[in-house]
């Protein structure tokens, strides 16, 4: 028999290898992620009643349900018929990747008999579904809809079977691909609704041939341009295209759509000028045409339709004066970011109006105090190339409380506060011209829209609660500038929280805030999502940091709504920009004093005006006390003289008189000492 011995180094050395696995299992094994405790058990039911189980050699090793093929990176296997079955896909970014949602599951040709148990739809966390064919075979549907839900894969060809087909509502449904060529078959409809979904492709010609088709809505879509000129068959009250891709459209197609009541054809690079028979749209209430190329000058007609209330032609290419005439039913007016000139029109003093005219080449007649006290202050500072205080610059920094009061942080930086009511067609400056703002947009299907927003709730990843517990937001484009700054690279700061869209168990998870982040004109995020940003969880703070340069004493930066996400969850009007507070801190040492001008521009004409005034009022006082006073000091001669008139004038006597009527000054006669000497009683025989 062989006896092994271990030398002493050799046997503590495999000690230490042993005990470095088992800690290397530890390790792995806590920062391992497992799958939501709710979803695992609703899972694990509904295979428990369709008497399937999972393989765990692929998932569902040692019981954790997301293992294995289940959080895998690839898909192949999971789409293909070859792959586990039935399999499920998660997510395990949550809570800072600890925590796994199921989103995907596959149950195929497995012989399943029995119902749909209800436990699978209490599945929120985006289980995805893929559209069955078998929806061909109700063809005596009238109206199809699974908007906000989160399908995959196109819509089946099948689809086309349903020629009683009236309304389709699949906004938000995660349906991608091209829409198939068997729904021209769909002659009945009269509402299709398919925004903020990944169909791609050219918009089919097809669609100009639904002749009944009334409410036509293609938004934050992934479609290619133009728009089908097929499209001018259609008696629409209502079209939505937006976020056309390539091409370069035309409004040639919406000559003859004089029906039209609202009209949103925003982001789509559209190259033309308004048609100049847009004075024949008399049912228009609502048109966005901004976010394009557009050209020429604004029809006069255009301002004068009795209908329009909301008018949206920011940002293209416009050019001469805004129209002299306006209709008073026109209150929310944006012709931002295009190249008008001349002054402000009279009707600018109509009551409730809104108009944005930043970045344009407008004038404002400050004599006319009519005309300068009904806009916002500031308008000359956010006019083309940004006018104040350029060169130098007398900034260095700027930070907004966005949505709120002034706060000071924790580290001193003090947040100045945004608290101004917007609406629809705004923009504000501030009293020291340090920065502005300028809000474009308005909330579609929310009769009470708020342009911020407020929230108590607790939040975390943070230490400035404060900070987070109001927001900016704004329905399509919200931008800040900071102005009059020093030349030279910034660092900017932007800070979120996500309120109004909850991580709850119900249907309301499924909304989703989506929109863009632009600086100095560049993207700088795209299709950013606040919640997913904060790892899928709602109130809690997102921090994000960008460098910046600026070369003419300005920043912007812009958040747009780029027709993304969903519209109405969890209610009406939510969606678009949000965020919470800005910081812009130089990348350099400064050379400006960073102190505002002691007279702000704004109030210097007032001022002047103020200062002539009051001096004149004390003036023409000064002059009513001295006559006053004078009038006083002389009121008793003035009175004696009226009493002296009433009776016969006075006469005067000579000495000898006086001597001979006094008998000589004879003591007899004295009546006393006075001031002036002697006082005699004087008796005089004369008539007079």
């Amino acid at each position: 028999m062989m006896m092994v011995t271990l030398r002493p180094p050799l046997f503590w050395l495999l000690l230490f290898a042993f005990f470095w696995v088992c800690l290397v299992h530890v390790a792995q094994a806590q920062t391992q992620p497992t799958t939501d405790p709710e979803e695992a058990r609703t899972l694990n039911s509904i295979f428990q009643q369709w008497g399937i189980s999972a393989n765990p050699a692929n998932w569902n090793i040692s019981g954790e349900l997301c293992s294995g093929d289940a959080i895998a990176t690839y898909t192949s296997d999971f789409d293909s018929f070859s792959g586990p079955n039935p399999c499920i896909k998660c997510v395990c970014t949550y809570n800072n990747n600890t925590l796994c949602h199921i989103t995907r599951l596959k149950v195929y040709a497995l012989n399943v008999v029995g119902v749909i148990p209800d436990e699978l739809w209490t599945l929120t966390s985006s289980p995805i579904w893929e559209l069955p064919k078998e929806i061909g075979k109700m063809t005596d549907m009238r109206s199809f809809a699974i908007g906000s839900n989160n399908f995959y894969g196109p819509l089946p060809s099948e689809l086309g079977n349903c020629m009683k087909l009236e309304q389709l509502y699949i906004d938000s449904s995660g349906v991608s691909g091209e829409i198939p060529s068997t729904l021209a078959k769909l002659t009945n409809m009269t509402t299709v609704w398919a925004s903020d979904t990944e169909l791609t492709g050219r918009i089919p010609d097809f669609v100009g041939n639904l002749s009944k088709l009334t409410s036509l809505r293609f938004q934050g879509n992934s479609f290619d341009g133009p728009i089908p000129s097929s499209f001018s068959k259609l008696n629409l009250t209502e079209l939505k295209i937006s976020d056309l891709s390539n091409g370069r459209p035309t409004l040639a197609f919406m000559k003859n759509m004089t029906f039209l009541s609202i009209l949103e054809l925003r982001n789509n690079n559209i190259s033309d000028s308004i048609p100049s028979n847009i004075g024949e749209f008399q049912s228009l209430q609502h048109l966005d045409l901004s976010f394009n190329n557009l050209g020429g000058d604004i029809p006069d007609s255009l301002f004068n339709l009795s209908s329009l209330a909301n008018l949206f032609l920011g940002n293209n290419k416009l050019n001469g004066t805004l129209p002299a005439q306006k209709s008073t039913s026109l209150l929310n007016i944006d012709v931002s970011y295009n190249n008008l000139i001349g002054g402000i029109p009279s009707w600018i003093n109509q009551r409730n109006l809104q108009l944005n005219v930043v970045v344009n080449n407008l004038t404002i007649d400050n004599s006319d105090s009519s005309l300068s006290s009904a806009l916002p202050f500031g308008m000359n500072c956010l006019q083309r190339k940004f006018p104040c205080y350029r060169g130098a610059g007398i900034y260095y920094n700027f930070s907004i409380k966005a949505g709120g009061p002034q706060i000071t942080s924790t580290n001193g930086i003090v947040f100045e506060r945004d608290s101004a009511t917007l609406g629809p067609a705004s923009y504000f400056v501030t009293d020291t011209r340090r920065w502005g703002m300028s809000s474009v947009g308005s909330f579609a299907g929310n009769n009470n829209p708020q342009y911020r927003s407020a929230s108590s709730s607790q939040l975390t990843k943070t230490l400035e609660s404060e900070l987070f517990q109001t927001a900016r937001i704004s329905a399509s484009s919200l931008r800040y500038y900071g102005l009059g700054l020093e030349n030279g690279d910034y660092n900017v700061t932007l800070q979120f929280v996500e309120t109004a869209i909850l991580d709850t168990t119900s249907w309301e998870s499924v909304g989703r805030r989506v929109f863009d982040i632009y600086i100095q004109g560049k993207r700088v995020r795209k299709d950013f999502n606040i919640k997913e940003e904060a790892g899928g969880v709602s109130k809690r703070a997102v921090q994000r940091l960008f460098r910046a340069r600026v070369s003419e004493n300005y920043l912007e930066i812009h958040l747009f709504w780029a027709g993304k996400g969903t519209c109405c969850i969890p209610a009406q009007g939510i969606y678009g920009p949000s965020i919470s507070a800005i910081s812009a801190i130089p990348n350099f040492i400064p050379t400006v004093s960073n102190i505002p001008p002691t007279i702000p521009k704004k109030n210097r004409t007032g001022l002047i005006a103020g200062n002539v005034v009051g001096v004149g009022l004390l003036s023409i006082l000064s002059i009513f006390a001295i006559l006053w006073i004078v009038r006083r000091r002389n009121r008793p001669r003035d009175d004696d003289e009226v009493l002296l008139g009433i009776d016969a004038k006075p006469y005067t006597f000579s000495y000898s008189e006086l001597k001979t009527a006094t008998e000589d000054f004879s003591p007899a006669n004295k009546l006393g000492e006075g001031g002036f000497g002697a006082v005699y009683k004087v008796c005089h025989h004369s008539n007079q």
